[in-house]
């Protein structure tokens, strides 16, 4: 293959994906507009691996929304997918209590049980008997150019499982059990929702032509923008670079004391040159509703430390009724286990319906 070619073929990818991404766009814009509508029309999937606490990125990325989209009316499902923790680790060490701490944060982030179906993937095999057919509906190529298989092999380390492989087709489960027709994600999702969308064409065209079984969902794009964990990065559990939602007033306090800034004492507001100081300017920000421009101009020439005070004092501020709400809920572990067992009861009848229209499609009724 020549340069020119090569040049060629990834200008038509990077043009094919741009084209998809506004196509999708345009979706999710008329999909907001339809729920702002109708709201009782859509439902919504969405969940998180329980590979440790949640935290402020957590918290502004989707928690937020989850929680706006609830009290809109729309039917919301949240999925603990815990199966999906062993798609790049060896261990299930501490999963038990991880689950149990995201529900905490979920109720008191303002998640409504009585609202809101939490569940989790170990605890609903309907929903993962699905992966069977769903798997016979893509091809090893499409798995492979999946850009989140790639990026979690790569930030692993480990050889690609068979699971991580199929990861894409394990979400279009997830997302597809419950008949779900809106997703909200962020841009770097999307490919998982538009390989769904691929699966529920495929198989009611394959299959149930004349009574489609499956919608094919909407990503709604999430307009959030990226948020830095406290040392510019990303912020990760992995980098240990971000605030928990679960932390108590003192150990946050520590650990922005402890973040790292630069050796300039006037405060500006530049995430290119100054990626360390924005990200504690970008923080306060968002707990505050401030622009991080105000609050550099506000600081000045008082320093990193005043800088860090303020960031101390808006988090803790901002954090405080969580705080309050998730000590309360944490009395009763008994309810916090209930409330997940009656998710899964609620999911494994849903599921369990879905399949039979599966198995009556695929005319698998014996």
């Amino acid at each position: 293959m020549t340069d020119e070619t090569q040049e060629q073929q990834i200008t038509a990818v990077g043009n094919e994906m741009s084209a998809s991404f506004l196509a999708a766009k345009k979706r999710s814009d008329a999909t907001l507009a339809a729920i702002e509508q109708n709201p009782g029309k859509f439902t919504m999937l969405t969940g998180d691996r329980p590979t440790g606490r949640l935290h402020l990125g957590h918290y502004f990325g989707s928690i937020r929304e989850r929680v706006a989209m609830q009290n809109r009316g729309v039917n919301s499902n949240i999925i603990i997918a815990d199966y999906q923790v062993i798609t790049d680790r060896d261990t299930t060490a501490h999963i038990e209590d991880n689950v149990l701490n995201l529900v905490l944060d979920y109720m008191a982030a303002g998640i409504d049980p009585e609202k809101t179906m939490i569940f989790t993937h170990s605890a609903v095999p309907a929903e993962n008997q699905l992966m069977l057919p769903f798997l016979s509906l893509v091809t090893e190529a499409e798995l492979h150019r999946n850009p989140t298989v790639k990026s979690e092999m790569e930030a692993s380390g480990h050889a690609l499982t068979g699971l991580l492989l199929t990861y894409p087709v394990h979400q279009a489960c997830d997302i597809l059990f419950c008949k779900a027709n809106v997703v909200p994600i962020g841009k770097d999702n999307l490919p998982h929702v538009e390989i769904t969308r691929t699966i529920a064409r495929r198989f009611n065209e394959r299959y149930a032509k004349k009574h489609p079984v499956f919608p094919e969902p909407a990503a709604i794009l999430s307009e959030a923008p990226e948020i830095p964990g406290l040392d510019g990065r990303k912020m990760s559990k992995s980098y240990g670079n971000s605030i928990m939602l679960g932390a108590t007033a003192q150990e946050t306090a520590k650990l922005i004391k402890k973040s790292p800034t630069d050796s300039e004492r006037r405060i500006t507001f530049d995430p290119i040159a100054r990626p360390q100081v924005s990200a504690l300017l970008t923080t306060a920000g968002l707990v505050t509703g401030h622009d991080p421009k105000e609050i550099a101009e506000e600081i000045g020439d008082s320093g990193a430390g005043a800088l860090k005070a303020y960031v101390i004092e808006s988090v803790n501020g901002f954090l405080e009724p969580h705080r309050a709400r998730r000590e309360e809920l944490a009395k009763d572990m008994d309810y916090v286990r209930d409330v997940l067992a009656e998710g899964n009861k609620k999911a494994n009848a849903i599921a369990n319906e879905t399949l039979e229209q599966v198995r009556d499609a695929m005319g698998m009724r014996y």
